[in-house]
């Protein structure tokens, strides 16, 4: 799909006015994995690009749309308040912003960092501010366990998100099968899923699904695969084909996203951000 090139600005700066015009398709907001994926099906990124990393192992177009929602919030365009939600401000619906005026935004948030953060921010940073330094530390530490621990792992989060029955199979030669559960959806009815976890750097393609599917076909009616990973456009809509099973993709930045929700693996701590406008009156 065509769009408008920013031309000014680190490479983040044009993923702004996408990310603005998919929340408002979206209804005015979005959990930021709905909005990450959405800028990336709007622009057409390549699975080439996609499957670039950064040293911590985030995805690095996922890393500047993150970016880009950073100085949005910061100037107004959308509310940075919502935890794991990108909700558009009064200002962000209006969505009158042009492309000559995002290298502005830039410019004006970069005016209230330190020299040092601003000279970083230039040159497109790894770690989004206030989030990603724990977010990339949790990254490093899901890659570092041992095949055998992030199923376990897997097992916990599962079974912190309401599964029952939750089994690690944990053995070989079961059609890349990891393990199983139950999900009780009311008093009357549940369903059994089998699951997979793959500790990858890559993104998971669709052949992966199609192996996961064919290994599950008549023994459940749901699968998910959980990944450290991402997965490929082609794999997300394989796992979602008219006609067959459906297969629930949880990547690395959901999983994190989870360990947030629940609070899991986390302290929260309290920090303040500094309101420059408040100091203005007495520079003067």
């Amino acid at each position: 799909m065509s769009h408008p090139i920013v031309s000014k600005g680190p490479e983040f700066t044009r993923f702004m006015l996408p990310l603005l015009k998919v929340l408002k398709d979206l209804g005015g907001s979005a959990t930021a994995a709905e909005a990450k994926e959405a800028v990336i099906a709007r622009l057409e990124i390549p699975e080439k690009e996609l499957s670039v990393q950064l040293k911590g192992g985030q995805s690095r177009i996922e890393n500047q749309i993150a970016w880009a929602r950073f100085h949005l919030a910061k100037t107004g365009y959308i509310d940075s308040s919502s935890r794991g939600l990108w909700t558009l401000t009064e200002k962000g619906l209006e969505e009158k912003l042009s492309p000559e005026e995002v290298p502005q935004i830039f410019r004006d948030v970069q005016k209230s960092f330190p020299r040092k953060t601003a000279e970083k921010v230039e040159d497109e940073a790894e770690e989004v501010p206030d989030q990603g330094n724990y977010r990339a530390q949790l990254q490093r530490i899901l890659l570092d366990l041992p095949p055998a621990g992030f199923e376990r792992l897997c097992q916990r989060l599962l079974r912190e998100c309401g599964f029952q029955q939750v089994n690690v199979t944990g053995r070989s030669g079961d059609g890349g099968i990891d393990g199983q559960g139950v999900v009780q959806v009311n008093p009357f009815v549940s369903f059994h899923v089998l699951f997979q976890c793959k500790r990858y750097k890559d993104a998971v393609s669709s052949g992966h699904i199609r192996d996961f599917r064919g290994a599950m076909m008549g023994r459940v009616d749901k699968g998910i695969i959980l990944t450290t990973g991402t997965f490929t456009p082609d794999a997300r809509k394989e796992a979602s084909r008219d006609g067959a099973p459906p297969i629930e993709l949880v990547d690395g930045g959901k999983i994190i996203d989870l360990f947030e929700q629940l609070r899991l693996g986390l302290n929260e701590r309290k920090t303040y951000e500094v309101d420059e406008k408040f100091f203005e009156e007495f520079r003067k």
